[in-house]
């Protein structure tokens, strides 16, 4: 399946297991956006130059400086697309970075031969630009993909690196979490979260199960209870015995459940994707057609390949093929957000026709964390010490009570 996916244009990847705190492929963008910016503006001002009737060897020279200037942006911030484009002919398929990437190199070609040949018009600026506004538009793309996902990154820094594991001999070793299989028994401190699904044989405590739950109030647990990944332990040490490795318990389901979301495909995003798929083909005969039409009519090959680029550029994709994913992957992380896991991309197509909905459980109407609603009967002094000692306990209550009083932080009770 591999090698299939990879002979198709798509290599594949490991998933990490742990959220890298730098985005090299945000720091390519902003820094082609930059460049491809910073040339955009000058070669404007030079046109405007030409525009206003500069003529001889001004403009020539005029010329010469924008193809200097452009250079840059076509070898580094084009090479985004060109690289695209690469790998999809280099497997025998189309995508909407073909087009992009030879009506690029034909008007920058085309003006290098205008300036060669001391001809009226140049189109640096028509080329560069055009790589700026997509570039922005990629960037922008990338970014709402990355905040969406911020859900999943988030679910994924909930589980623990690794945990304490009791050997034969009853001593204490750490295991990063990859190596922690079913069957060993783990200690899991007060205050740590349940690092995968696991049976408890020694210990009682309480466990914030809001994540997977729903419910606001603490699970009182003892030995013989089975207890989920990523559920938090808050008041005593436990012994437990691990049922599932890794990559299997219960948060790595939710981040499983968050992914294929985003990644569904329900009817209008196959819609866009068909549509996209037959983009490329279209434009590129639309464009050969062009130039075969003007060399008939006129017999001028300069002519007729300066408007097939212009049919390229005036072509370039943006809004089919990225919005209806961006909507998608958007709003499964805002029903995240709010408590509503999304298991099928479908279901938000289906969603709009949702007239009644059934609530099977009081759990999962409530935010997962207790709110003080009041205090009566209880001295100022008295507030003061119950607020000190809250603000010291995980407990779901206690951090309601530290919540609820903040003003009580900075007093020290008598």
């Amino acid at each position: 399946m591999i090698q299939r996916l990879e002979t198709l244009g798509y290599p594949t990847h490991l998933t990490d297991d742990f959220v890298s705190g730098k985005d090299k492929t945000l720091s390519e963008l902003l820094l082609a956006v930059a460049i491809s910016g910073f040339a955009t503006g000058n070669i404007m001002l030079l046109s405007v130059s030409v525009w206003s009737g500069a003529e001889g060897a001004t403009r020539d020279l005029f010329h010469w400086v924008s193809a200097l200037i452009a250079i840059p942006v076509i070898v580094f911030a084009g090479r985004i697309y060109f690289r695209s484009a690469w790998n999809a002919l280099r497997h025998g398929r189309m995508n909407m970075d073909v087009p992009i990437a030879i009506g690029v190199s034909l008007a920058y070609s085309t003006s290098l031969y205008e300036t060669i040949t001391h001809g009226e018009h140049a189109y640096f600026d028509a080329s560069v630009s055009l790589l700026f506004f997509l570039l922005i538009g990629r960037t922008l793309d990338h970014v709402m993909r990355d905040r969406a996902r911020a859900a999943v990154s988030g679910l994924v820094r909930l589980s623990p690196r690794g945990a304490v594991r009791v050997t034969k001999d009853g001593g204490r070793e750490y295991l990063p979490i990859g190596q922690i299989e079913p069957g060993m028994e783990l200690v899991i401190s007060a205050g740590e979260r349940i690092p995968v699904n696991a049976t408890v044989i020694d210990g009682v405590s309480e466990l914030d199960c809001s994540l997977a739950t729903g419910e606001s109030a603490a699970r009182s647990i003892s030995p013989g209870a089975e207890i989920l990944a990523g559920t938090h332990n808050l008041s005593g040490p436990l012994i437990v015995r691990a049922t599932a490795a890794a990559k299997d318990p219960f948060l790595a389901e939710m981040v499983g459940l968050m992914e294929a979301a985003e990644q569904g495909r329900g009817i209008y995003r196959r819609l866009a994707d068909r549509a996209s798929a037959m983009y490329s083909p279209v434009v590129h005969i639309t464009a050969l057609a062009t130039f075969v039409g003007w060399m008939i009519a006129t017999g001028d090959w300069h002519h007729a390949i300066t408007v097939a680029t212009a049919v390229l550029i005036i072509t370039c994709p943006c809004a089919l093929g990225l919005a209806v994913p961006i909507v998608q992957v958007v709003a499964a992380r805002r029903l995240f957000e709010n408590g509503i896991m999304v298991k099928d991309g479908g279901a938000l197509e289906r969603l709009a026709e949702i007239d009644t909905v059934a609530f099977d459980k009081t759990g999962t109407l409530t935010t997962g964390s207790p709110i003080l609603q009041s205090v009566s009967d209880v001295s100022d002094e008295a507030l003061g010490i119950a607020v000190a000692l809250a603000r010291s306990s995980l407990h779901p209550f206690s951090r309601a009570i530290s919540k609820a009083h903040p003003s009580h932080f900075r007093r020290r009770p008598a």
